[in-house]
């Protein structure tokens, strides 16, 4: 398998004048069709108490539905003004807001199959656990953006391919990789002080920020004349106890997202829900619940907007696969919907030229093809897939745009995009936001 490709070289530093304005379940965001809170799930883990919790928030102050983010959150849409304490409330009763100050720096993936594949691999969701408490009692890190990433991959390079600012990479032998933004080169550790090593990771980072100046909100808008160094990063480890060396030019692997998957054989079997365009009422919600409570007993939301369900029954009395589809929720690898995603659209957005998600269900069937395709409604592409090479469809006044070419006929449009999905036409590193 082909390693995707990587984030284009900046042709000048980033200076942001400002902190950034992601969302978060504290600081709503004002949309066209109401607030909207963005939920973090570190590592992807939900309990099903947890879970039903956000389905009342969605009932209780939204528009009763759940949307997944290519960050493995959740985010609730439609909420009513002056919900915030309520909210708040709901969500804290529910140990889904352990550190108000952190909230929006809990921006966690982690491999979403980690430990439920034998002991070949190591399971770096314990891993992320740890981070995120060792996260939210630092003061410092406070101070990272909301968009800062972290992921702990347990060795297969999915979730490594997002491009994250900090990567824990799992390997052979109790060791581990930590990779800053996007280098060829990383440090090496024993496993058990990986978790750790993230944060001193971070707080480097920021430490390298304040000395540039430019207030950058991730490793790659950093200026050239202040990169992170793997030689200092390494002397940081070792001066707060943690051995460490540097390991030059890292063969890091790669592999695609989980596909949709659906009962096998015997009465138990994980299976890999894909809720079309990411989103859900919650009445299916409630179904994934009901099946991870007889199942597993946790739901793992994946930055690719699928949800996994640990040993899920297949018979009597929970069929989980059979009310997952009987909800219009998709187990099938050959599904029309897998790898299509797109933004918000109309009526959501104000910035959104089209109703991407309708236009997206009108041509579904008939625009397949391997390659991911996102729905744009503006120049922004909000949502788009990251790591690895996509179709790019970008709603304009006149129609949608397939990459470079000009605005497509809507009579055309299906039989375009399947000829795009067919063949690659853009990656991330083409797209300069």
């Amino acid at each position: 398998m082909p390693q995707p490709p990587s984030a284009a070289s900046r042709d000048e530093p980033v200076i942001r004048e400002r902190g950034d304005a992601c969302p978060g379940a504290l600081r709503l965001h004002a949309a066209d069709d109401g607030f909207l809170a963005r939920v973090r799930i570190p590592g992807g883990l939900l309990t099903p108490r947890q879970a039903s919790v956000l389905g009342l928030a969605a009932d209780r102050f939204g528009d009763g539905h759940l949307e997944l983010t290519s960050r493995g959150n959740v985010q609730l849409r439609g909420l009513d003004d002056g919900c915030g304490a309520g909210l708040a409330k709901l969500l804290d009763g529910a140990g889904l807001l352990p550190a108000p100050s952190h909230e929006r720096v809990r921006n966690i993936v982690a491999t979403p199959m980690s430990g439920l594949e034998g002991p070949a691999r190591p399971d770096v969701l314990a891993w992320a656990r740890a981070f995120d408490g060792l996260l939210c009692a630092s003061a410092r890190a406070a101070a990272l953006s909301g968009r800062f990433l972290f992921a702990f991959d347990d060795g297969r390079g999915d979730v490594a391919a997002l491009n994250p600012d900090v990567t824990v990479l799992g390997g052979p032998d109790g060791r581990a990789l930590i990779r800053l933004g996007v280098a060829a080169d990383a440090v090496e550790l024993a496993a058990p002080h990986a978790a750790r090593a993230a944060l001193l990771a971070a707080e480097y980072f920021l430490d390298t920020a304040d000395a540039a100046g430019t207030r950058a909100w991730r490793v790659s808008e950093l200026p050239p004349e202040h990169p992170l160094d793997e030689a200092e990063f390494t002397r940081r480890l070792t001066a707060a106890g943690i051995e460490a060396a540097v390991v030059t030019e890292v063969a890091w692997p790669y592999a695609p997202p989980p596909r949709p998957w659906g009962a096998g054989t015997g009465d138990r079997t994980h299976l890999c829900v894909l809720p079309p365009l990411g989103r859900l009422s919650t009445e299916q919600w409630r179904v994934l619940v009901r099946v991870a409570d007889r199942g597993g007993r946790e739901l793992r939301v994946t930055p690719w907007r699928s949800v996994i369900l640990p040993s899920a029954g297949t018979s009597r009395p929970v069929h989980g696969a059979a009310l997952i589809e009987t909800a219009g929720l998709v187990l099938a690898p050959d599904s029309p919907w897998e790898a299509v995603t797109a933004c918000t659209g109309r009526p959501g957005c104000a910035k959104s030229l089209a109703d991407v998600r309708a236009d997206a269900r009108a041509v579904a069937e008939r625009a397949r093809g391997p390659l991911p395709v996102h729905w744009s409604g503006c120049e922004r592409r909000c949502g788009h897939p990251r790591g690895t090479a996509w179709v790019d469809l970008v709603a304009t006044p006149d129609g949608y745009r397939l990459g470079a070419a000009d605005p497509v006929a809507p009579e055309e449009l299906a039989a375009a995009l399947a000829a795009a999905r067919n063949q690659p036409r853009v990656s991330e590193a083409a797209v300069k936001k």
